[in-house]
């Protein structure tokens, strides 16, 4: 509750939701959808005042009414040629196809970015796996 209120007073923007990444040692805000411009600031001056003020990384996300909008919020800058959704008894998969040339900006450096995908998937609709093709 303390960053997203930081995050609205920074930037002016609504969050939707923070997730705290352990792992990555980053903080996830979920902005809400069409405040994006808002949030980052101009030349990012919002997201760097954010990161000296908490000492993390910031990474801001805008939130997708869809699985398939979320994804593809949560791998951008990547182009996304195609989403498919696989729904097993067991569990549910999501398989992106992006241009060959972005391959490595849609997994990110150490996989960071498609672990985001992977966990903000989880978190609003039960994806239990998110696969990069």
């Amino acid at each position: 509750m303390r960053y997203i209120a930081l995050f609205e007073n920074i930037t002016g923007a609504t969050a939707n939701d923070c997730v705290i990444d352990g792992e990555g040692d980053r903080i996830i805000f979920v902005a809400k959808p069409g405040e994006m411009g808002l949030a980052i600031g101009k030349g990012g001056k919002n997201i760097n005042m954010l990161r000296k003020m908490t000492g993390k990384p910031i990474e801001v996300v805008e939130f997708g009414d869809t699985v398939e909008g979320l994804v593809r919020n949560c791998l951008a800058p990547a182009k996304v040629k195609e989403i498919r959704i696989t729904e097993r008894p067991d569990r549910k998969i999501v398989v992106v196809e992006v241009d060959p040339k972005d391959k490595a900006l849609a997994i990110g450096k150490n996989g960071r970015t498609i672990d985001k995908t992977r966990m903000l998937a989880k978190r609003y609709y039960q994806i239990d796996h998110v696969q990069i093709a």
